[in-house]
């Protein structure tokens, strides 16, 4: 494996540290990434002219469905999937490393709640689970491995041992989280009564066309008074991406130092951070072996400590990726 990079990906420690790996990344990434580059050469660029981060152009994330988006030259070591509801719906990652993402998601979540080791992890992640080569999955399932707790696990749908855990955690004092896709959570409070005051309950986002979609607000508005719990934490993640952001309520997340947001204009797409809301687009650095430059459909707005919420998806989200697309 190439260490050129990964070796300081997750040692960054300011913002001129990022700029400059981030910029090396891209020259390799160019050289690298056939598809990528076809999109720079495809918006007349030239490379010795983007000296600078934010003259960086941004890969549509569409690219992920219609194309393999990789950077490496050893072979492809697995391959993640997004749960669209066809093949010709669903994102693919092709990754290079696991270690990689290994690496970024544990030390992701530790930078943000503490050692794994001090947690029991109990996962409601069923149309993950079912549909397969799940990020997500991967993820929680080393969590799960690395919490070394005999109660930490996967519930699929069995909701009543599920209740039987959550009610033995509660009384215990150690910590655990409940992550959970939010249709699942939903239909978990539903059925249940719940009272977790000391849980940490995590929407992963998405009702996976089960339910009535809800802003996220009344979501957990719902969710806070179904498990009685004060606040409810979110993971933003997605299968073109090798990080997390984590929220610890109030919908206001955070990416570890070598991931960031950066906001473009709706209007004009290679127009970046000139107004507080607009498009998402995502630094990934842990991308390394794919592209770290990442278009995402999704509307935010960005706040001066680097904090973020997403506010939305963008309508017709679609249009764009396919019209800017380039042939293999």
């Amino acid at each position: 494996m190439n260490t050129q990079f990964i070796n300081k990906i997750f040692t960054i420690k300011s913002e001129a540290e990022f700029s400059s790996i981030a910029l090396d990344i891209f020259n390799y990434q160019l050289e690298n990434n056939i598809i990528y580059k076809k999109y720079i050469d495809s918006l007349g660029l030239e490379k010795s002219k983007i000296k600078t981060l934010d003259q960086i152009p941004f890969l549509p994330i569409s690219f992920f469905k219609t194309h393999k988006i990789y950077s490496s030259r050893s072979d492809v070591k697995t391959i993640f999937e997004s749960s669209g509801t066809t093949s010709q719906n669903k994102s693919k990652h092709y990754v290079a490393e696991t270690d990689v993402y290994e690496h970024s998601f544990v030390a992701g979540f530790e930078k943000t709640y503490g050692n794994i080791a001090d947690f029991t992890i109990l996962a409601l992640l069923p149309s993950y689970l079912e549909k397969g080569n799940s990020s997500l999955v991967f993820m929680v399932k080393k969590l799960i491995e690395l919490s070394k707790d005999s109660d930490s696990g996967f519930f699929l749908h069995n909701y009543d041992e599920l209740v039987k855990k959550l009610n033995l955690c509660e009384k215990r004092q150690k910590k655990y989280v409940l992550i959970g896709v939010s249709y699942a959570l939903l239909d978990l409070i539903e059925n249940y009564s719940l009272s977790i005051p000391n849980a940490i309950v995590m929407e992963t986002g998405g009702m996976k066309g089960r339910r009535k979609e809800l802003t996220k607000s009344e979501l957990h508005q719902i969710l806070q008074i179904g498990f009685n719990v004060k606040e409810i934490h979110s993971e933003y993640g997605m299968t073109e991406l090798l990080s997390q952001a984590y929220s610890a309520g109030n919908g206001i997340f955070r990416f570890p130092t070598w991931a960031k947001v950066v906001i473009r204009d709706l209007y004009d797409p290679f127009c970046y951070n000139r107004t507080p809301s607009g498009g998402i687009n995502i630094i990934d650095l842990a991308n390394v072996y794919s592209c770290s430059f990442i278009e995402t459909q999704d509307i935010g707005k960005l706040y001066a400590d680097s904090s973020f919420e997403v506010l939305g998806r963008i309508d017709n989200s679609e249009i764009r990726g396919c019209n800017l697309m380039v042939a293999d």
